[in-house]
């Protein structure tokens, strides 16, 4: 017995929410050609070149290249922690600097003390 649901809803399109960035547009788009790929496969009138493209994705190669460039955006990432803590860093010397000025007498801020010679 065959199913009528399931051949009609395969032939309608499903409606996208659009997209609200170019990013997020490229993304569907991408998508929607994975999608039309693996129908094509599943139906074996997929071309060669579709069919080779999705073969070499599986090859170690590949792989090994996905993994490099995942390597390379997570050591990109501990380069701009590490720009930030040594920026943080440099801000807690300044301050801790300051700080070592105002109590030994040396600071520049002498303002807030002019207040209270002025009274006696």
């Amino acid at each position: 017995m065959k199913k009528s649901g399931t051949s009609a809803s395969k032939k309608t399109k499903q409606r996208m929410r659009p997209a609200t960035t170019p990013e997020a547009r490229e993304n569907q788009m991408i998508a929607l050609a994975v999608d039309l790929a693996e129908q094509q496969l599943r139906d074996g009138t997929a071309t060669s070149q579709v069919i080779t493209h999705f073969l070499k994705l599986g090859t170690m190669r590949a792989q090994a290249e996905m993994e490099s460039i995942r390597m390379q955006n997570k050591l990109a990432e501990a380069k701009i922690e590490s720009l930030q803590s040594a920026k943080r860093v440099e801000e807690l010397y300044a301050n801790a600097l300051e700080a070592m000025k105002r109590y030994s007498g040396q600071s520049n801020d002498d303002d807030e003390y002019d207040d209270y010679d002025e009274e006696y």
